[in-house]
């Protein structure tokens, strides 16, 4: 059985909006869904800008965008990451109760 050809790439910054928006994940999806289209969206807007030299610094500045939302979503996978290190085993959050004890004397 033959494999479905691949959609061609977007050449336009149009057809990029309508790739991306193709891609997007629910917005339930868990965050390393949403890294992951947020690194495409990158990509395709950066190709999209070479190629689509009337709206170059359109699909730039949307690269750019893109390339941020990764960073903070990669900030924020690693902070719950961080905090999830402070969750006790029985998934107890009052296990944090002796850092308290020790601010204010144990009392």
């Amino acid at each position: 059985m033959a494999q479905p050809a691949e959609p061609d790439p977007p050449r336009t910054l149009a057809e990029a909006h309508e790739a991306v928006a193709a891609i997007r994940p629910a917005r339930s999806a868990p965050l390393v869904e949403w890294l992951a289209f947020h690194q495409r969206s990158a990509a395709v807007y950066s190709e999209v800008a070479e190629i689509d030299r009337g709206h170059h610094h359109e699909a730039l500045f949307m690269a750019e965008r893109e390339r941020h939302r990764v960073t903070e979503i990669k900030t924020e996978i690693a902070s719950s990451t961080t905090s999830e290190k402070w969750v006790g085993e029985d998934g107890d959050e009052d296990d944090e109760s002796w850092a308290a004890a020790d601010v204010d004397g144990g009392a």
